[in-house]
């Protein structure tokens, strides 16, 4: 069984980005997170996380129907 709460650790190796990027994006409420236990660390839930992506997923969808995604070459 999947765990239903990760860390902003697992969150980070998910996405393949730094964890204060995680961090920013916990901040910004892009990713909803709870803060939990003594040292008040934050937690997502796994399907929050899904549903971020989900997110992402259209929206690049969108800028490539509107001719605005970079195929990441300079």
């Amino acid at each position: 069984m999947a765990p239903r709460f990760l860390t902003l650790a697992d969150v980070s190796e998910i996405l393949n980005i730094s964890a204060p990027q995680a961090y920013a994006l916990v901040r910004s409420g892009d990713l909803p997170a709870i803060q939990i236990g003594g040292r008040m660390q934050w937690r997502v839930e796994a399907s929050e996380l899904e549903r971020y992506i989900e997110r992402m997923y259209a929206e690049t969808r969108a800028r490539n129907a509107q001719g605005a995604v970079s195929d990441g070459t300079v």
